[in-house]
């Protein structure tokens, strides 16, 4: 992987939404396929909150992308005909600039010290990366979950960069409900006591806090009646302590909560959360309650949802699919029957395939 991981230096005029600056920062990000002479064929992929620039694998000894069954020559991404662009989203913990990044001032990690980061952040940092690449207008944007509301934040700011869009299991602004999720998990991260206010180490991580965090999300991804499916009711073992792991579905927690510990810096996990929460695509309305879409220029979009998504519900989904029809664009929603809920995008393979690679072929035509 490390072969194919480039490094953009982000312009040191780049003001943040809310205000503030970095010096020397850079996005992180991995291409596929090959742009073509009229820089006609690049699509953008924006990422989920913990997904990071390797979306995809480079060839056949390469590791395996986050998204790998969607993105490679002859798959639903065919990148035999797009050129491909996925970033590790700016504040993140995955090679691009975030609060865990040594501050060049001081040598030390930015920690709070870090701009406040909006999604808006994300998607004009990944418009500078691709004007950077030479193109003047990506034929689509793909956003998945936070990814989805970050390419609104693309199109809402920059209204004619893309001529399509492909929105999966996201929405206009995040739910109460889902604000109240990531609300408790940033709540369990700051109250570690290892945390010490953004000061911990590798040696004192903030592990109880990440793991129980995890959980919580974990809660949230999937549906209820895909764990009816997949977890017998009957105990799994007696455990060893009282009150511990006893039943299947608390060994599945436990077990994904564990592998996340050190997989994802704790000040960028809380950057991330709040920045989706801040998200309000609505608020670019004008006047005060007119449809924020009116003067974007897609020719068309793809709104996909699951019906089992907690995360995301697909009211959300609706509401966008109706905002753009309102605006002009030609917009299709798909709602699936997927059964895991929000995660839906990354594990119902042949459904999400065949919506994405139908749709992008349709819209080359």
């Amino acid at each position: 992987m490390a072969n194919y991981l480039k490094l953009y230096p982000i312009p040191e005029d780049y003001r943040f939404h809310r205000g503030g600056q970095i010096s020397q920062g850079l996005l992180a990000y991995e291409t596929w396929g090959t742009l073509n002479e009229d820089q006609s064929n690049a699509l953008l992929i924006l990422t989920g909150l913990s997904a990071d620039s390797h979306a995809a694998r480079h060839g056949e000894h390469d590791t395996a992308g986050w998204w790998d069954y969607m993105i490679g020559p002859g798959k639903a991404i065919d990148t035999d005909q797009w050129f491909v662009i996925c970033a590790s989203s700016l504040g993140s913990c995955k090679g691009s600039t975030g609060p865990c990044s040594p501050n060049p001032k001081t040598g030390q990690p930015y920690r709070f010290d870090f701009p406040d980061l909006c999604l808006e952040d994300i998607a004009n940092t990944s418009v500078l990366l691709c004007q950077s690449l030479g193109i003047e207008q990506l034929q689509a944007v793909i956003g998945p979950s936070m990814g989805g509301m970050s390419a609104l934040a693309l199109i809402l700011n920059h209204k004619n960069y893309t001529r399509h869009l492909v929105h999966i299991a996201s929405g206009m602004a995040s739910p109460p409900f889902s604000t109240a999720i990531r609300s408790l998990q940033r709540e369990a991260i700051l109250k570690d006591e290892n945390f010490n206010q953004g000061y911990y180490s590798a040696t004192n991580w903030p592990e109880e806090g990440m793991k129980f965090a995890r959980k919580i999300g974990m809660l949230s991804y999937r549906s209820a009646k895909e764990w009816n499916d997949r977890f017998p009711r009957s105990l799994k073992k007696v455990p060893q302590h009282p009150f511990g792991i006893e039943f299947p579905v608390e060994s599945y927690l436990e077990h994904h909560a564990n592998q996340f510990i050190h997989k994802f810096d704790p000040i960028s996990y809380l950057y991330l959360s709040r920045a989706m929460d801040w998200f309000n695509g609505h608020q670019y309305g004008t006047p005060r309650g007119a449809n924020p879409l009116n003067d974007i220029s897609l020719h068309s979009a793809l709104v996909v949802g699951a019906e089992t998504d907690l995360l995301f519900p697909v009211d959300l989904q609706r509401e966008l699919h109706h905002l753009l029809l309102d605006s002009g664009v030609d917009s299709e929603l798909i709602v699936t029957d997927s059964i895991q809920g929000h995660d839906a995008f990354l594990v119902d393979q042949q459904t999400f395939s065949q919506l994405v690679g139908d749709y992008l072929s349709a819209s080359a035509v």
